[in-house]
């Protein structure tokens, strides 16, 4: 993966700090879809598909769902 986009990192620790990245991502996407520009929209849903990938998604030491 590229190191530029790496999310597992002990700064996202903390679960409150995962969910506000991905409040911000959606609701950013969500701003620009109102506001008619769909191609950014689509970017920012993009990026927090991924951060919810990375953040909740993937096994990694701040993952709450391990078993």
């Amino acid at each position: 993966m590229l190191k530029g986009f790496e999310l597992q990192i002990d700064f996202f620790l903390p679960v409150w700090r995962r969910v506000v990245l991905l409040l911000v991502c959606f609701g950013w996407a969500a701003v620009e879809f109102l506001t008619g520009a769909p191609f950014w929209g689509v970017i920012f849903g993009s990026l927090g598909g991924y951060a919810l990938w990375q953040l909740f998604l993937c096994d990694w030491p701040g993952n709450d769902n391990q078993h």
